[in-house]
């Protein structure tokens, strides 16, 4: 299984029917996972959508399925992680047929952004995306200095 790294941000337009035509550019860095199925689901921290391949989602079960089922936490933490969680597919002309509840509670109008975030696609409703994006109280700088700041250069 090829690792997949995502890149780009892609304005893009959901029609009346809920259907979001990926962007050309995605599906060319998707490939072959365009034959699988996708996985769309709340994000945990930001009111946003993810977009998870398949073979993605799997990864990420099999460390979910590592934890003890017999502690509350645990479970707690299953069940909502999993909660909304949809099986997606492509339909014959490329598009993904976005849950009419999710919409409903994501997006206020039609514009939508897609974003990578390394082997997953964020959704976002437009207007929601550029605010946080440019959020004044959030200081990139210190938070990139506190994440990255004690990385090796050795990234073999």
């Amino acid at each position: 299984d090829k690792v997949i790294s995502l890149i780009g941000t892609y304005e893009c337009q959901i029609d009346v029917k809920g259907r979001l035509m990926l962007p050309v550019n995605l599906i060319k860095q998707l490939g072959d996972h365009l034959n699988e199925s996708f996985i769309v689901k709340r994000s945990v921290f930001q009111n946003c959508l993810e977009l998870h391949p398949f073979s993605e989602w799997k990864l990420t079960m099999k460390k979910i399925n590592k934890l003890n089922k017999f502690v509350k936490k645990n479970n707690d933490f299953i069940r909502r992680y999993n909660a909304g969680v949809r099986i997606i597919d492509l339909d014959n002309s490329g598009r993904l047929l976005i849950p009419k509840d999710l919409s409903k509670l994501y997006f206020s109008n039609n514009e939508i952004v897609l974003t990578s975030a390394i082997n997953i696609i964020e959704i976002w409703d437009k207007t929601l995306y550029e605010k946080v994006i440019n959020d004044p109280g959030l200081d990139f700088a210190n938070l990139s200095e506190s994440v990255m700041g004690n990385q090796s250069e050795d990234v073999s």
